[in-house]
């Protein structure tokens, strides 16, 4: 354990500056951050500004320009993209500095509510005298893969659902707000072999975000919904008699809410932006209003596993690399139905996992008339996912996959991934595949 002594950034020397820089160069090359080139030009941007003294140009608007590409004019209250960014990055800096950095004496810091970071003296761990323990007011947080014990009634219990509608209400309001901007005035963009197939010039793409109400339901009834279920709606029904269970009481409540989380719609945000730089538009739609005609018309984006979106069922007959949830055995599992030499038949993502092993697939399919391109996004948890996204967001790791398997004429052919990543508090760490194939 170590104490902070926090001093702000100040160029007073160069050996100051330049062990300062040095520190950041480690960081950056650590396993941390090294496959995450957004995160990495993000510290790098504002440390550099930092240390040459200019911190007081640091604001959301210049790291979107310089960092994320954003034109100098872009709306920053409609595109979050660098409050987003920002909090995985402090994630991200934690876990270097109580890992693989947890001998380093400086400690990067980025303050919440701020994006000029300090470099912080840290003590070492015998000068801080030992602390009784304090109860903690609040029980921990049960993971929320394991619904089926949560038991709360009353007011108390309904305010967090009130709560995520609220902001998840607030949050679909942006999007929706966000896909009407034109994107006219900015500059022609590059060709990109996978976004470029989804976003095609005036035309939309589905976006079909994962319905966490259905991932609750399920949770606590401990039972899987197919998508003809889904689809009828007859498990969201009132359970009859009066053997219910607070549990299944409380599924029937919540069963029939308009859920999603807040990993989906980061998805969501950034697909619409990847929309507006083609002039394209992306059509949000929730997994409830979704009709099988839908997916055969145009490109759609489908996140999340059959657990929170079942339309994936659709696309499964065609794809090597599905889910399985055992959930009398609390394992969600990735299966290998055709294994390629020495590949795993199967990966097992165990809710009391204590290296909270998790994975992630990513399917780019032909939707289901063969006219259009469907990509699919899905993990055994929101981590997966977010696992999922952050590869193929990521040009850095995507584009050397891509290259590896486009064909002699510049295309790419149809593919699946399967990804492994950790679990750190609800996101995805760093990612490394661990299968993959291609469909002509």
């Amino acid at each position: 354990m170590v104490s902070i002594d926090t001093e702000e950034i100040a160029p007073t020397g160069y050996a100051i500056t330049h062990s300062r820089r040095a520190l950041v160069s480690r960081v950056i090359s650590s396993s941390i951050f090294a496959k995450s080139e957004r995160l990495s030009s993000f510290l790098s941007c504002v440390c550099e500004l930092t240390l040459n003294g200019r911190a007081h140009e640091i604001n959301e608007q210049k790291i979107g320009t310089l960092v994320f590409g954003r034109p100098e004019d872009y709306d920053s209250s409609i595109d979050g993209i660098v409050r987003t960014q920002a909090s995985r990055l402090r994630q991200r800096l934690d876990l270097y500095f109580n890992g693989e950095g947890a001998d380093e004496p400086i400690r990067i810091v980025l303050p919440r509510g701020s994006y000029v970071p300090l470099f912080e003296r840290r003590l070492p761990a015998e000068a801080i005298p030992d602390l009784p323990l304090i109860p903690a007011e609040n029980p921990p947080l049960l993971p929320p893969t394991k619904l089926g014990t949560i038991e709360n009634t009353g007011r108390s219990a309904r305010l967090p659902w009130i709560l995520v509608t609220i902001l998840s209400i607030a949050i679909l309001a942006i999007l929706i707000r966000n896909r009407e901007v034109s994107s006219r005035g900015s500059s022609p963009i590059a060709p990109h072999p996978l976004w470029s197939l989804l976003f095609l010039p005036d035309q939309s793409t589905i976006v079909v975000p994962g319905d966490s109400a259905l991932v609750i339901w399920q949770g606590l009834m401990k039972k899987n919904v197919g998508l003809a279920d889904y689809l009828s709606g007859n498990y969201r029904k009132t359970r009859s008699g009066t053997d219910a269970t607070v549990s299944q009481a409380s599924a029937v409540e919540l069963g029939s809410r308009r859920y999603t989380s807040i990993v989906d719609l980061d998805i969501a945000r950034a697909l619409s932006h990847f929309g507006d730089l083609r002039k394209s538009s992306v059509e949000l739609r929730y997994a409830r209003d979704v009709r099988p005609n839908d997916l055969k018309q145009g490109n759609v984006v489908l996140i999340g596993a059959p657990e929170a979106n079942p339309w994936v069922e659709l696309f499964e007959p065609n794809m090597n690399f599905v889910f399985s949830n055992e959930r009398s055995r609390e394992i969600y599992s990735v299966l290998n139905r055709k294994p390629v030499g020495t590949e795993s038949a199967k990966w097992d993502s165990q809710y009391n996992d204590p290296l909270h092993r998790v994975y992630g697939v990513v399917a780019f399919l032909p939707n289901l008339s063969g006219k259009g391109n469907v990509l699919i996004l899905e993990g055994t948890s929101m981590a997966g996912t977010e696992c999922a996204w952050d590869f193929v967001a990521d040009d850095s790791v995507l584009l050397p996959f891509l290259n590896q398997i486009m064909r002699a004429n510049g295309t790419i052919p149809y593919f699946q991934i399967v990804l492994a990543t950790s679990n750190m508090n609800g996101s995805s760490v760093k990612s490394n595949i661990l299968a993959w194939r291609v469909t002509n």
